[in-house]
């Protein structure tokens, strides 16, 4: 074999004969062809077998491109090798030699999703108080899989947990868990119950953990943890297969080493002894998956380990210019002493093979789409200026999916070819939500929201014009919007094509609810993707959304294919019941994405995802505090230290992990790297610098001047016929300002949607307290606007509480209540409420003045109506605005609260002319009331924003903004492509 083409380092770690190696490998350095030339190097050259070497990665795809290019290198390729990731190898293995532990023959492995919906299924096995709350039992769900999976990375068994909650439970007085809950700064009773909740929530955690175990193996499953863990045990049990293995395995070599965790790194521990002829691949600098239970202490343990281990460190770099690779090492070197360099006393620094000039540039925008801007005016110049560019060579790397989404839409208005990688996301694509819709209305041909997804399809190719009359003559005549669609020639002055189309998807309905209950799923679907013109809509134009649909639909295919595969005989109903349980966990499905292939676009991806990529141009937005570095997330639930089995890091192990994630970052660019920042980002407020500009020397910077972009190619977009709503309300503005997609959908379109239980108890218990109120006021015959005016203090006895909790009963409604056990907790809820109320009134009674005051007020050109609970004097002309709460209380009050007390604030100042000497939020729930009084300065802030609001409705701008935060509990997620759950 050939070696004379590496540099020295290079070459020893190649020709490395025995015992362990560590390589340090920095960015760029060549290390996968460092670990596969010495995979080919021991075949060619040591005559070892395939079979005998173990290789060891993280990815399916990083194993397949290392088995690739070892057979490359190799005049005859390999048979039966062992290049796999850690989570493959140890299934092949138990797959083996399982039973001989006990597991499951031909065992089921389960994914997140596949472990959420087994405890999901069985919840009423988990003994869960601390972290089942009433409102919503599955809440936690999520939290203890994770913790869970930590745990068993961590080599932690539910055994050792149950043993750690015992022992917490007489060790209440040690250093540790004083030191853990604060004890020492607490009351003798607040101690007393913060310990007490802590020895349940540990318990609670530990049993838990039990009965999920023993759930996996009733139930004949693994799942990703379970993997690693049972094949150590395994081992321990079984120490004459640990033998084979070790006979069997003559070398073992570990990329990305510094990714392992502490069960993996056990498990390859084992395996090489004791010859430990064992190399590990890695750059501790480039540690970033701690949040996937990675450790970065296992590189920095290494030689601990293995003392007498060979240290080869590969710092020539064939990726970055000098400039780059310089500002990238002094910024990681602020993580010292935490890094090799320190603790082995090496060189890390880079050298560039590249004899290169590059730019390196940082931009402070004043606004996140004025940076956006800059960025897309960059790309255009640097392609316009380097021949030789093409689009694959610019990539934005944003620290968040979120903020890759905004790159998305302002890339697609400037019409440049781009993708945004994000490896979730494909029950989110319009093309699948298509068929979920079509899936749906052969369950409920009436469910209207699966109906409005179908109608506006682009392969059925309705104008929207006629989508909006069609929706129009549904809601005029109370149908469903199939019953409007099956008698479409009722409606009149519709384009010829509507009413042919329209006949055509009654007939495909039709066709295919009779084919759903006795075909196969993927008969059902690939026929319906075919009748429909899907396929054919599809190939007929080839551009970047029709080939990327294409992809997802095979995805989707291929899923179908696997549960058909799992459940035989399953039909439509049973995989819908699966895509319900996907959906109700958070799942929003695995995107396949091949980075190598493709258009010729502009990347867009998160940094995690460019770890191992390069782009000739880089570009990091968002460098603002609580963005990048974003604020450190704790798990949900946290591994007790006393259960960790290394020694925990020093220092600030939040921001340098960042640290670490912006150093990959700017170590992905060969010739270009810019960095970007804004000053606002929608909230209003000026926002702070990243630390890790100062850090590299970015402190004063001025703002660049604002735009005006340019696009690649001319585009002419006809505006689509939507009718404006000629009156706004608190609660519009409020569905915009959270994403103007759902206004969209709930006032222009008007989609219908059904009810909810909590808006029907909000409404009973309004209705209440409007009554009791106003016969407790004597409000006689007054006029409305001065409804009390004759108030007197002798009829404020006229009805008691008793009297109040019979109009509460009166007024009751059981209307979209989920079941009787819900309904009778609200009703009990209400009727505590009512009682506070009821008590807190006749300590305070309040001078009552108006009750569900309606409002209209001019704002500009516009209208704003609304109404409001009620009104009370308090001092001369002051007076009192109060606006009841139903749901649970808030500890203060949010950006949005404001706006809506404010919003009363002006319209009894502008209509009534009395001054506002308190707003007021009142929770019912805890009788909880919070105060705020807006300011001139208040005011004039949400005028403009009114204004600036509805402008933008008018420009017809209802571009979406997604987030867990809004889509959570939108009414129209399950037809929107751009909801994130």
């Amino acid at each position: 074999m050939d070696i004379s083409k590496f540099n020295q380092e290079q070459k020893e770690a190649i020709v490395h004969s025995d015992g362990p190696l560590l390589i340090v490998a920095g960015a760029g350095t060549g290390k996968t062809t460092v670990i596969t030339s010495r995979i080919a190097y021991l075949i060619e050259e040591k005559k070892i077998s395939p079979d005998q070497i173990l290789a060891v990665t993280f990815t399916e795809k990083a194993s397949e491109e290392m088995a690739e290019r070892v057979d490359r290198l190799l005049p005859y390729g390999t048979f039966d090798n062992w290049i796999l990731t850690f989570h493959s190898f140890a299934d092949r293995i138990l797959r083996l030699y399982g039973s001989d532990m006990g597991l499951p023959i031909g065992y089921k492995l389960l994914d997140q999703t596949g472990q959420w919906i087994l405890v999901k299924k069985n919840f009423d096995k988990f003994k869960l108080d601390y972290y089942r709350p009433l409102g919503n039992p599955n809440k936690h769900i999520h939290s203890l899989l994770r913790h869970f999976s930590r745990c068993k990375d961590e080599l932690i068994s539910p055994a050792d947990y149950l043993k750690y909650a015992e022992e917490l439970k007489l060790n209440t007085d040690s250093a540790d868990f004083v030191q853990t809950l604060d004890l020492e700064n607490m009351s003798s009773s607040e101690r007393e119950e913060a310990t007490k909740q802590e020895i349940l929530r540990v318990g609670e955690v530990a049993e838990a953990y039990h009965v999920y175990q023993q759930l996996l193996l009733d139930n004949d499953c693994l799942d990703f943890g379970d993997l690693i863990n049972y094949a150590i045990e395994l081992f321990k049990k079984r120490p004459a297969i640990l033998s084979r293995f070790r006979k069997q395995f003559k070398y073992i070599l570990v990329d990305e080493f510094q990714d392992t965790n502490t069960a993996q790194y056990e498990l390859i521990k084992m395996l090489a002894a004791p010859t430990n002829n064992l190399t590990v691949v890695g750059d501790d600098d480039q540690a970033i998956y701690r949040f996937r239970g990675a450790s970065v202490s296992n590189i920095m343990q290494f030689k601990k380990d293995y003392p007498d281990a060979k240290e080869i460190v590969l710092i020539n770099n064939y990726r970055s210019c000098q400039k780059i690779l310089d500002k990238a090492y002094e910024f990681i070197k602020l993580n010292n002493p935490n890094r090799l360099e320190v603790e082995l006393n090496i060189n890390k620094r880079l050298i560039s093979q590249k004899d290169e000039d590059c730019q390196i540039e940082y931009f402070l925008a004043q606004s996140q789409k004025d940076q956006a801007d800059i960025i897309i005016k960059k790309i255009i110049e640097l392609k316009k200026n380097d021949v030789n560019a093409e689009w694959n060579d610019f990539a934005i790397l944003v620290r968040s999916n979120d903020s890759g989404e905004f790159f998305n839409h302002l890339l697609e208005d400037a019409d440049v070819p781009h993708q945004f990688l994000s490896l979730k996301g494909l029950y989110s694509k319009p093309v699948i939500l298509d068929t979920l819709a079509f899936f749906n209305l052969l369950d409920n041909y009436h469910e209207a929201s699966a109906m409005y997804r179908v109608l506006i399809s682009p392969w059925l190719g309705l104008p929207e014009k006629d989508v909006v009359k069609i929706i129009y003559q549904a809601k005029r005549k109370n149908e469903s919007y199939y019953e409007t669609v099956k008698q479409i020639n009722a409606i009149k002055g519709l384009e010829e094509r509507t009413y042919s189309k329209a006949s055509g998807l009654i007939q495909l309905i039709d066709k295919y609810l009779n084919l759903s209950q006795k075909d196969q799923i993927s008969k059902v679907f690939v026929g319906f993707l075919y009748d429909s013109g899907c396929i054919d809509y599809l190939k007929s134009k080839e551009n970047k959304e029709n080939q990327l649909s294409l992809s997802y639909l095979q995805t989707f295919y291929k899923k179908i294919q696997q549960f058909e595969k799992e459940a035989i005989g399953a039909k439509l109903a049973d995989f819908k019941e699966l895509m319900t349980l996907e959906l109700s966990s958070g799942e929003t499905g695995a995107v396949e994405i091949d980075f190598d292939s493709g258009p010729d676009m502009v990347k867009v991806m998160t940094v995690h995802g460019a770890k191992g990529l390069e782009f000739k141009y880089v570009f990091i937005p968002d460098l603002v505090e609580r963005k990048f570095p974003p604020d450190r997330r704790k798990d949900p639930i946290e591994i007790p230290d006393a259960l960790l089995h290394l020694e925990l890091p020093s220092g600030d192990v939040h921001i340098e992990e960042e640290r670490r994630l912006f150093y990959v970052a700017a170590t992905r660019a060969k010739n270009g790297l810019f960095f970007l920042s804004a000053k606002d980002f929608g909230s209003g407020r000026a926002r702070k610098p990243s630390r890790f500009l100062a850090e590299m020397g970015y402190e004063k910077k001025e703002i660049e001047p604002a735009l005006e972009m340019e696009r690649t190619q001319e585009k002419k977009d006809e505006k689509p016929f939507y009718e404006i709503p000629k009156r706004f309300s608190h609660s519009q503005l409020t569905a915009y300002e959270s994403c103007p997609l759902k206004y969209k959908f709930a006032n222009v379109l008007k989609i219908p949607v059904p009810g909810k239980f909590q808006f029907t108890f909000g409404d009973v218990i309004h209705r209440t307290l409007n009554q009791f109120l106003a016969i407790r006021a004597n409000a006689g015959a007054s006029p409305q606007a001065d409804l009390f005016g004759s108030q007197s203090k002798e009829s404020a006895d006229v009805l008691s509480e008793k009297d109040l909790l019979e109009m509460y009963e009166k007024n009751w409604s059981s209307d979209w209540y989920p079941d009787k056990e819900t309904e009778m907790k609200y009703r009990k809820k209400g009727r505590v409420a009512l009682k506070n109320f009821y008590r807190d009134f006749e300590e305070t009674r309040p001078d009552v003045w108006l009750l569900e005051r309606p409002f209209t007020m001019k704002v500009g050109d516009y209208t704003i109506s609304g109404r409001i609970d009620r009104i009370d004097k308090i001092a001369g002309d002051q007076v009192e605005i109060i606006d009841y709460k139903t749901g649970q209380a808030k500890e203060s009050l949010d950006a949005d609260s404001k706006r809506q007390l404010l919003l009363y604030q002006l319209a009894v100042e502008k209509e009534l002319n009395k001054q506002a000497g308190n707003l007021v939020y009142y929770f019912l729930e805890g009788n909880k009331k919070l105060p705020f009084v807006g300011v001139e300065k208040d005011k004039e802030k949400l005028v403009q924003k009114i204004l600036e609001d509805i402008r933008r409705i008018h420009d017809l701008d209802f571009a979406p903004t997604p987030g867990s935060h809004v889509c959570g509990f939108c009414d129209f997620k399950d037809i929107c492509e751009y909801k994130k759950l």
